[in-house]
Order: structure tokens, then C-alpha cells, then sequence
């Protein structure tokens, strides 16, 4: 880069992308593309997530971290930092609280702030509906919803464009939010139905859970072959939400395997020694061909969907090219 060129690129400053405008311009295919790439570069081994960091700050019982990581396919820097806030919703304000910085790979100028909440409840039901798309059996027809908290509308809405389903079926801890997943269904046109734990597990084809629960709230024996679960709630360590035996029992797959075996739902069928790393495939070798994916239609597949940085940089980046070619974006000097 000579000095006219190393000039231009200070003046061209930083762009602003807000939440309204996020929402605006990313919607269920711009994420699902964004996902299903980083997902493939990441099994190419052209992508990486860095260690993450994320502590109890002792207040306002909140976690706060970092996710990070480089795409060197699709040349994305950067950093998502925030957490998750319980007490929001009492304010009338997202739980999940997050900002994407992002930065030029070729000089580490800052080049972008982009609004983290709807991105990240978008980028989490992309993940679910890409692994529904390569694993769940084709002619899947019930879809089954753990969790009826803010993401879990974006996931049914996600799911329900990767088969033909022909029903849904919901359980939640606290069944007053349910009515949510019923308005969307009937929004869609799609029968909806409430019902327990084990219910759900004999009936649903395709499950997704969305939960911050610390037990299993599905257990193996209800669970019918042929079934594919995402798991999308557990991304620290502790959390869970199914039953470590049914790991065992299914073929595993995730978004980063260093990542599923330490925060998510893997962890707990690790440390008890019922699967081992290698039992664990990452999707985005099924999305790149050197996978199978699933085998036959009695198999159980098990999506553990830890939540990787590289999906925030993945779908900010979109974000931030969108609002600039659209003269959406606000820019500013530093």
C-alpha cells in the first residue's frame, strides 16, 4: 500500500451499523448463507474462532464476554463482545446484549461497529436451520420446540423453511410464554400444540432446544429413531439440556468441537466418559462433502450449536457491506 492508498483508507473512517438497520437488511437467507460459509471455511481449516472469554461479573447476576476469530476465506476480523443479562426483561430489554467490532485484516484499522442482539438471535437460528438442512430426514413433519424464550421464535421461524412440517409441538419451563410460539404458528398456518416433555420426544421429528437450563430436560428413552435434535442453549460450562446418553446414543455433530466439548452440550457426556472428541463431527464437513452426515433413517443426529464467534463476524460483516452499499450506514473519524 504506498501513501495515497494508506491515506485513503484512514479517511474512509468507520461505519455505524445500528440495530433497526441490521434488521432491516439481514433476514433469515442472508444469515443462513453467512452461517452455512464460516461453518464450511472453519472445516477448511480457512477459518478460526479464538479461546473465548466469558466470566460471572458479579453483578446483576450477568455474564460478559468475548468471542473472537479470523475468516481468512471471507477475510473477516474481529470481536463480538457482550453477555447475557436475566434481569433484562423485567426493563423490557433483550437478555442478550452484544456489539460486533470489526477490523481491516490487512492493517487492524477499526472498520466497523455493528449492532450485536438481533444478529445474534438471527446468526443462532441459522445455525439450527443449517444443521436441519444437512441432517434432519427429509420427510420430517413435526417440529418439536424446547424453549419458548426471545430466540426460540427466531428458530421456529428458521426451522419450519428447512422441511414441510405439518405441526408443531412446544414444552417450556414456564408454560406463560408458550402463546409466543403459538402466535408465530399461527401466523405460518401451522397447527400448534402444547405438550410434555416426553410427548414431545415421541412425536417430533426434528428438536430444537433453546433453554439456559443446568439439567437435562430430555432424556434418551423418549427421544424416536430417526430424530434430529439442536441443541442451541448450551454455551458455558455447566448448562445443559439433554441427556448425556442420548450423545451417546446419537451421532454428534457442532460447530467447533474444541468448543463443544468444554462449554457445551457435549461436555457432560465427555466428562463422564461416554463419547470422546472424536465422536464428534463438525457440520461443516457434511456441508463440504467429506461427511456423510446422516446415514439412514433410524439414526438420531445431534447438532450441538455452542454459538462460535466466526458466525457474529460472519453475519456483521454481511451486515456492514449491506448498509454501505445500501448508504445506510453512519460514518465517522477517529
Amino acid at each position: 500500500m504506498d501513501g495515497a492508498d494508506s491515506a485513503n483508507a484512514s479517511e474512509q473512517g468507520v461505519a455505524i451499523v445500528s440495530e433497526a438497520i441490521c434488521e432491516e437488511i439481514i433476514g433469515r437467507p442472508e444469515a443462513f448463507t453467512a452461517v452455512e460459509n464460516v461453518f464450511a471455511a472453519m472445516a477448511r481449516d480457512n477459518a478460526y474462532n479464538f479461546p473465548v472469554v466469558r466470566e460471572a461479573i458479579g453483578h446483576a447476576d450477568a455474564l460478559y464476554g468475548f468471542k473472537s476469530g479470523f475468516d481468512r476465506a471471507g477475510m473477516v476480523l474481529g470481536v463480538k463482545s457482550g453477555g447475557y443479562w436475566p434481569g433484562n426483561v423485567d426493563k423490557n430489554l433483550t437478555n442478550h446484549q452484544s456489539t460486533v467490532i470489526l477490523f481491516d485484516p490487512d492493517t487492524g484499522q477499526l472498520k466497523a461497529l455493528v449492532g450485536g442482539n438481533y444478529l445474534t438471535a438471527v446468526r443462532t437460528a441459522a445455525a439450527s436451520a443449517v444443521s436441519i438442512a444437512h441432517l434432519a430426514r427429509k420427510d420430517a413433519k413435526v417440529l418439536g420446540m424446547v424453549g419458548a424464550g426471545h430466540q426460540s421464535t427466531f428458530q421456529l421461524r428458521a426451522a419450519v423453511e428447512q422441511r414441510d412440517f405439518e405441526k408443531v409441538i412446544a414444552w417450556n419451563p414456564h408454560p406463560e410464554y408458550l402463546p409466543r410460539l403459538a402466535a408465530v404458528c399461527e401466523e405460518l398456518g401451522l397447527p400448534f400444540e402444547a405438550v410434555d416433555r416426553e410427548q414431545l420426544g415421541a412425536e417430533a421429528d426434528v428438536i430444537i432446544t433453546i433453554t439456559s437450563a443446568f439439567e437435562p430436560l430430555l432424556m434418551k428413552d423418549w427421544i424416536k429413531p430417526g430424530t434430529h435434535i439442536a441443541c442451541m442453549g448450551t454455551d458455558t460450562a455447566g448448562k445443559q439440556e439433554v441427556d448425556p446418553q442420548l450423545l451417546a446414543a446419537a451421532s454428534v455433530f457442532t460447530d467447533e468441537v474444541a468448543q463443544s466439548v468444554s462449554i457445551g452440550e457435549a461436555q457432560h457426556a465427555i466428562a463422564s466418559g461416554l463419547i470422546s472428541d472424536s465422536d464428534i463431527t463438525s457440520v461443516g464437513e457434511v456441508i463440504n462433502g467429506t461427511h456423510p452426515g446422516r446415514r439412514n433413517e433410524q439414526e438420531i443426529t445431534l447438532f450441538d450449536g455452542t454459538g462460535v464467534g466466526l458466525q457474529d463476524l460472519a453475519v456483521a460483516s454481511a451486515a456492514a457491506e449491506l448498509a454501505q452499499q445500501k448508504g445506510l450506514a453512519k460514518q465517522i473519524s477517529l
